[in-house]
């Protein structure tokens, strides 16, 4: 989890597998059911798989519920059956701040978990099967399990919208705009837009892709289509608090401040003031999940005495709240070299439960918001500068096993660098020193355990992640983390257990190929994944490397890139430049994401008269040596092309 991860959940989700007894469908089926339930409830085709792709993407999940309690294609959300009362899903004690020139300031507080609620007690967005029940006739076990069902319910709702406007059920798909908005169940007028203008834009350019129930299902481009906008003004909506939020003009984006206040003895939060990019540069976005539920989210971070983050993405809709100023610093990412250097974006979901999942709408505006942050900045689309907060590293050896592991290895980072613009591709021939990591999402199934129960396995789902072994067999142990393990153990299939994980987008030299088996550098050691030619999990790629200088057996690997010794001026501790456990010995390449000059920002009172950015002459490469980045001293390394 990101800030969140010890925080009390309104309402933690059950895990729930896929039935048993499921039946594979007959081909076809699945666009038939779309057909036959347009026609049934007078919707444009177009625009109930309009609907459904951006809350699904057309899957049926298995029957289980997203991170909102939504069911099957159409999303029909029942939060009070799929929500319940369940140990938090990711694990660590990390001190958010991650800088220990002042007291720890970890992510937890008083929050004692609240009552599941009653339905009545629920907003409307999160109760939408129960309307769709009473629409359709069909039982609530019906929709949320089977898929015709499903997408009866959600034609039902589209349809009772159209008429609520009291407008006609027509045939063209430009006059359902209103009820497009309507369906997203934002309770502002500038989400319920947003959302309705994604929906067009998917009918205008038309999808096709196979299903998690192997599936295909099409939706024909019509590039005509001029939807009557207009048409969500008189849906009575609240106007956003926009407020001094610092978003693109593409997404619903709102004002929700954290506070910046004193408490005395030395002691405040949730957040510093800064001054960047002038004082730094924004070098990295990084991409959380909350660990709760967006109303305790959006509590956490107005809580002075809690951490912050600088936005919160729900998921049902995609709505965007911010609440810390870019040139200010929040604390959410347990490292306070990246804290300092980056923008920090907690999604609303829960790493460990398998079948649950992220709407289209919430990657689709992360995705617009991310792509706008980039921009502003000049931070590359890549897996070194857009991380995971399971790709942050510790500052220290002692923080190592404290570091949180979200969004973990059911975020679909295939899927999100695609819409940022920078999908996952070859860009090198056949046995390039470089590989990218890139297995299918939906056929990648590696067993993980403890989503519920420490030992016990998660239920099978899709996974951008590759295990790493000791040799090129199935069979052979997981390569070693000893920044985790000290005592030298194994790694394990643990969802939380980062030790032997390579992720989608990360970028890794080449060691080794042996038939269906590639090796790569990690961790100071040769570590093998399975990657055979019929269906590779890697891709080829050109990229820069570095290796110790001549003459140099081994160089220190560090989780922070701090200044030396002689660059802090009086007034300001000096920082140790500390290195971790690992090392990186000659004769091993890791793939170079930047250069950067060591820095460090002395934040540790209230009062801002004596903060300082202390900037050395030494400089750092950041490289991605294991599942999280780490750096080196450019005066260690030499780089190459390869």
């Amino acid at each position: 989890m990101g800030a969140l991860a010890s925080a009390a959940l309104l309402f933690p989700l059950l895990s729930a597998a896929p039935s048993a007894t499921a039946e594979e469908p007959a081909a076809g089926a699945l666009q038939r059911q779309f057909a036959a339930a347009a026609e049934r409830y007078g919707v444009p085709q177009s625009v109930l798989l309009g609907v459904s792709y951006l809350q699904s993407r057309w899957d049926a999940h298995g029957g289980a519920p997203s991170v909102t309690g939504g069911y099957g294609p159409m999303h029909l959300t029942d939060a009070v059956t799929a929500l319940a009362d369940a140990p938090h899903h990711s694990e660590g004690g990390e001190d958010a701040r991650g800088d220990d020139a002042r007291a720890p300031r970890v992510g937890t507080g008083a929050h004692a978990p609240a009552d599941v609620p009653t339905a009545a007690e629920l907003p409307a967005r999160l109760r939408t099967l129960e309307r769709a029940a009473e629409l359709s006739g069909r039982s609530a076990e019906e929709l949320r399990t089977g898929t015709a069902a499903n997408i009866e319910g959600g034609a039902a709702l589209l349809a009772a919208a159209q008429r609520e406007a009291g407008l006609p059920a027509s045939t063209d798909p430009a006059d359902w705009y209103g009820a497009v908005a309507r369906y997203s169940g934002a309770d502002d007028s500038a989400t319920a837009a947003t959302y309705a203008d994604d929906v067009f834009d998917v009918i205008r350019s038309g999808e096709s892709r196979t299903t998690d129930s192997g599936q295909v299902v099409t939706l024909a481009a019509d590039p005509e289509v001029a939807p009557a906008a207009g048409q969500v003004g008189a849906l009575g909506l609240r106007a956003p608090v926009r407020g001094a939020a610092e978003c693109p003009r593409t997404v619903a984006c709102e004002w929700v401040p954290a506070p910046y206040e004193e408490f005395g003895d030395g002691d405040y939060g949730n957040h510093d003031l800064g001054n960047r990019p002038a004082s730094q540069s924004i070098d990295y976005i990084v991409i959380h999940d909350t660990e709760a539920s967006w109303d305790t989210t959006l509590k956490l971070v107005q809580d002075p005495t809690y951490v912050s983050w600088q936005y919160s993405l729900r998921s049902s809709d995609g709505h965007v709240a911010q609440h810390v100023a870019l040139k200010d610093v929040g604390w959410h990412a347990g490292n306070w070299f990246v804290n300092a250097k980056s923008v920090g974006l907690e999604h609303e979901g829960f790493l460990t439960s398998p079948d649950s999942w992220y709407t289209e709408a919430m990657y689709r505006s992360s995705a617009r918001l991310v792509r706008y942050l980039a921009k502003r900045y000049g931070i590359p689309l890549d897996r070194q500068h857009v991380l995971g907060h399971d790709n942050v590293p510790g500052t220290v050896t002692s923080s190592i096993r404290g570091m949180h592991t979200d969004p973990g290895p059911y975020w679909d980072w295939a899927h999100y660098l695609q819409l940022l613009g920078r999908p996952v591709t070859p860009s090198a021939g056949p046995d390039a020193g470089v590989v990218t990591i890139r297995p299918e999402y939906a056929a990648n199934q590696p067993v993980y355990t403890g989503c519920v129960t420490a030992g016990q396995a998660c239920a099978p789902h899709g996974s951008g992640a590759v295990r790493l072994r000791t040799a090129p067999s199935a069979d052979a142990p997981l390569v070693k983390d000893i920044g985790l393990r000290p005592g030298g153990q194994d790694s394990t299939d643990g969802v939380n257990d980062t030790g032997a994980r390579a992720s989608t987008g990360q970028s890794f030299a080449v060691a080794e190929r042996q038939g269906d088996w590639t090796a790569v550098w990690y961790l100071g050691q040769k570590a093998w994944f399975h990657d055979p030619k019929e269906r590779r999990t890697a891709v080829d790629a050109r990229g820069v490397v570095l290796t110790p200088k001549e003459g140099l057996a081994s160089v220190p690997v560090y989780g922070r890139a701090y200044p030396e010794a002689s660059a802090y001026p009086a007034g300001v501790p000096v920082q140790s430049v500390s290195p971790l456990p690992y090392k990186l010995l000659a004769g091993q390449r890791y793939v170079v994401g930047g250069r950067t000059p060591g820095e460090y920002f002395f934040a540790p009172t209230f009062d801002t008269a004596g903060h300082a950015v202390v900037r050395g002459q030494e400089e750092y490469y950041e490289i991605q040596f294991g599942h999280r980045v780490a750096f080196v001293k450019a005066a260690d390394v030499r780089i190459s092309r390869v």
